[in-house]
């Protein structure tokens, strides 16, 4: 299992979303063996499954010191994934 970020609602004029991006649970379907970071996914959203798979790009590891799910909304990027926390 890994996060993927979601991509959020476009921003507004005055800088606000509708729908930031959220971290959403997700599972490898594949990987490319020339790029290990980038992936193919299953994503479990709460009105159901997204796929990225690489046939459509897939997504890229983005998982910063002190990121992941504790980044601010603003400063996630959307369409990418990364490591869950340890807790």
């Amino acid at each position: 299992m890994v996060h993927y970020v979601s991509m959020g609602s476009p921003v507004r004029a005055d800088g606000t979303q509708a729908y930031t991006a959220q971290c959403r649970a997700a599972t490898v379907t594949e990987v490319n063996v020339e790029e290990p970071h980038q992936v193919g996914l299953s994503v479990q959203n709460p009105t159901g499954l997204h796929f990225r798979p690489l046939s459509e790009g897939g997504c890229f590891l983005y998982d910063p010191p002190g990121g992941g799910c504790s980044l601010e909304p603003g400063d996630r990027r959307g369409g990418t994934w990364h490591w869950p926390e340890r807790v």
